[in-house]
């Protein structure tokens, strides 16, 4: 989180700022020959009720208690009405009936204004952190999902060609290594993410051997980009796990990135067995389980900002994603 967000967050920065915003109003409406003195005599006297209504009372009418929070908001208002005329009447040395009118006025449209507003901030907050809760669940289910399939090649590779097993442990090292503790925050660099597809592609690379050729091709400036973590290894890993043997032709799994200033292309092709497809689906079931998280987290984190392309054919499959940073 940046300093600005940081600042925007902060509930005394918010609290101070709405103050000042309904000083210069004040200072604007108000006629008397000290504006200032009489603005901030009238934010001082209107603080209490406001902040008596809003965490005291508006409380009762969320928890089902609408007739009591009534009756205390009325109470409220009256009771700060009486004194701010009183106050008044013996500041200007007479009283007026219409004092009455104008102070009640001035507090219930104060108390309104910032009702409006701690419920309008309440309800943003709820939903940044249901916004957010929904991503940790996200996340939650793509880890596991990766490292299943991740172990299933380690167990392949162990009973085929055992001599292989350290290298692959290093790779899958780094790999649980970037998604248990690289993930954490809501982006990572573009870089790390790559280097992560580089780690799993190169895993992949060793199972397969000359079965299946592989390429894996970046271009552009990625230093300093950043990309939500985990995003891209969906499509990387559906296709290999649903790379097909092609009769006459070598399998094949083609993935490119390139990085035009804000926007990032990325590209996934991988050689299909039509039976496959038809048998399982990838939109479908267990296997689409990865393909329908990453729609998720793409209309959760890139709202607006991504086109996301699915290709399917009789021998291939092709996915095509670009995202606006």
């Amino acid at each position: 989180m940046s300093k600005l967000d940081t600042w925007i967050d902060n509930k005394l920065l918010q609290n101070i700022t709405v103050w000042l915003f309904l000083m210069l109003i004040f200072m604007m409406v108000i006629q008397a020959e000290n504006r200032f003195i009489a603005s901030l005599a009238f934010i001082v006297f209107i603080m209490p009720p406001v902040y008596i209504s809003n965490l005291k009372i508006l409380p009762l009418f969320l928890n089902s208690r609408k007739l009591l929070g009534g009756i205390l908001f009325f109470v409220n208002i009256l009771f700060f009405t009486f004194l701010g005329v009183f106050l008044l009447s013996n500041f200007f040395g007479n009283f007026q009936w219409k004092m009455l009118l104008n102070v009640f006025g001035a507090i219930l449209l104060v108390i309104l204004f910032g009702t409006a507003l701690k419920l309008a901030r309440d309800s943003f907050f709820r939903r940044q952190e249901e916004r957010e809760a929904e991503l940790k669940l996200l996340k939650a289910q793509l880890n596991p999902h990766f490292l299943f399939n991740t172990l299933n090649n380690l167990y392949g590779l162990s009973v085929v060609k055992s001599e292989k097993l350290p290298n692959l442990m290093l790779k899958l090292s780094d790999l649980l290594r970037y998604s248990l503790y690289e993930t954490k925050e809501m982006f990572v660099l573009l870089e790390k993410e790559i280097k992560y597809l580089e780690n799993y592609i190169s895993l992949e690379k060793i199972r397969l051997e000359d079965k299946a050729d592989i390429q894996f091709n970046i271009s552009g400036t990625i230093s300093s980009t950043a990309i939500a973590p985990m995003l891209l290894i969906v499509f990387v890993e559906n296709a290999f796990k649903h790379l097909g043997v092609l009769e006459g032709v070598k399998s094949k799994v083609l993935v490119d990135i390139e990085v035009r200033e804000s926007l990032l292309i990325f590209q996934c092709v991988n050689t299909t067995d039509s039976l496959d497809l038809k048998d399982n689906g990838l939109e479908k079931g267990k296997s689409g389980i990865g393909l329908q998280n990453a729609r998720k987290r793409l209309d959760l984190m890139y709202p607006d900002k991504h086109e996301l392309q699915i290709e399917q054919q009789e021998d291939s499959y092709q996915v095509e994603l670009t995202l606006n940073f």
